[in-house]
């Protein structure tokens, strides 16, 4: 039996400027790693037996029926330089299908081989990052953060040339579209209104059919962006590289290149070993999303016909923004205190335990989880010093005696919400180490674990353990 995908390619039909139609480089001797059969079940996708025949397809050694491969092109702000170009260099588009809730979905592979942008690159990519990929964009699904997916992963049978000879692999995306800021700065940047007006149409159709023009899928796009980054923070996640071109209009988190999450906490945490100056650290993600988002309005501007009107308007709603995040923010926050009614006051006891947190050192996703449990003074265990965490813990409990839900609810309302498990960045390592030298049962157990991280796992419970001497991740890469 062949692989049957339903593909329905909406993008192709686009102008020809929007991309390089082009297949998959064949690889030399595909293998899969593995195949995310319930995504498959979710697109309609039927999937052959046997695992050669899976791997060829996603390795793009065999085009199935239907496809339409192609590398779409954008441009986009790199840590806030100006790159007029972009576009898929080591990606393929191979079509679009209509899932089985009626959402349109893309399905792409990366490390599929060079493409017209691939700017002096191999358009391959090697184990470490694909197999980091899979893990995270599918832990960020189980934590209900929106994010792109990960269809399969495997291995090429080639090595790609990075600090070392490394094996090469592809991973297969799925993604509500790869859509970004940068694409629509792509050609506004060369004045092609009839594209950026094609675009602009093409995207609200897909997204936000409610949209009313320009306008309407600006201020679509930055409620959804307020809305993923405050999820992103609730969990610790630093994205790493959060430049325009790595800004999904579709409000998915998309690239994960140097992400990471946060074992202690701390406000100004980086971890990208290309964000030199901070400029994506933890605290600052808000602040960069209204930066990229002003970029998309830039770019949007040539669609509307008063453009000195528009301007004023396209400012009101980009400096709405920070009240739009906020309000997530602190429902996220106010959540994971167990808080289910809203007083004045809840905001600042949050951010309070956030400051306590960082001057004791304490691991933010062991502290959250901790409060979580019948015994919440147990999370004093994670503070160097935790007179601070004991003087908040006894306002939180005298906040919570006002609180109408039954006490007994707590614990598994705080839970819900309180991962025990995240993609913690030494586990990667390790995992990615083991798969190096062909031991793939580290990124076997990772991925079942945080399949559900809000359950407790008695049998994981090491999975749940900051990092000790010697292991903890402080740089991370984009592994391109």
């Amino acid at each position: 039996m062949t692989i049957q995908i339903p593909f329905d390619n909406s993008y192709a039909r686009l102008p020809d400027r929007f991309f390089t139609s082009q297949a998959p480089t064949p690889v030399a001797q595909p293998a899969l790693i593995t195949v995310n059969r319930l995504l498959a079940a979710e697109l309609g996708i039927t999937l052959p037996e046997a695992d050669d025949e899976i791997a060829a397809i996603f390795a793009g050694n065999a085009l199935p029926d239907g496809a339409a491969p192609l590398a779409q092109v954008y441009a986009g702000h790199q840590f806030g330089g100006w790159s007029p170009q972009l576009g898929d260099g080591r990606a393929i588009l191979l079509g679009e299908v209509v899932d089985t809730r009626g959402n349109r979905r893309d399905i792409q592979l990366k490390g599929s081989g060079p493409t017209p942008y691939s700017r002096m690159g191999d358009g391959r990519a090697w184990l470490g990052p694909v197999l980091r990929e899979y893990i995270v964009s599918e832990a960020m699904h189980a934590l209900g953060i929106p994010t792109t997916r990960a269809l399969a992963a495997v291995t090429t049978g080639e090595t790609v040339l990075r600090e070392a000879a490394l094996p090469g692999a592809v991973v297969t995306r799925v993604a509500a579209s790869h859509i970004r800021v940068g694409t629509f700065q792509y050609f506004a940047a060369r004045q092609d209104v009839d594209a950026l007006q094609a675009l602009a149409t093409h995207a609200i159709a897909r997204h936000y059919p409610g949209a009313d023009g320009p306008l309407g899928l600006l201020k679509a796009v930055i409620a959804a962006q307020a809305d993923l980054i405050a999820k992103w923070m609730g969990v610790g996640f630093i994205h790493g590289v959060m430049n325009t071109d790595n800004m999904s209009i579709a409000g998915e988190t998309i690239d994960y290149g140097p992400c990471a999450f946060m074992d202690a906490y701390h406000s100004e945490k980086v971890f990208s070993s290309i964000d030199q100056f901070g400029r994506y650290a933890f605290a600052n993600q808000p602040n960069v999303a209204v930066w990229n988002l002003a970029q998309l309005a830039t770019a949007l501007l040539p669609l509307m016909e008063k453009r000195e009107a528009a301007i004023e308007v396209f400012t009101e709603e980009i400096n709405r923004f920070p009240d739009l995040f906020n309000t997530a923010w602190h429902e996220i926050l106010t959540a994971k205190l167990g808080l289910a009614e809203t007083e004045a006051d809840d905001a600042a006891l949050a951010f309070d335990l956030l400051t306590a947190m960082e001057a004791g050192k304490a691991d933010f996703t062991r502290t959250f989880r901790a409060l979580s449990g019948e015994d919440p003074g147990l999370a004093a265990q994670e503070f160097d010093d935790p007179a601070p965490f004991t003087a908040w813990l006894a306002r939180w409990r005298e906040r919570l005696t006002r609180e109408r839900r039954d006490p007994g609810e707590r614990p598994a309302a705080m839970q819900a919400v309180n991962p025990a498990y995240i993609p913690r960045n030494h586990r990667v390592e390790e995992m990615i180490q083991a798969a190096v030298s062909g031991d793939y049962a580290l990124f076997f157990t990772l991925h079942e674990i945080l399949r559900t991280p809000f359950e407790d796992q008695p049998e994981h419970r090491a999975y749940q353990a900051a990092p000790g001497a010697g292991e903890e991740v402080t740089r991370t890469f984009c592994g391109t």
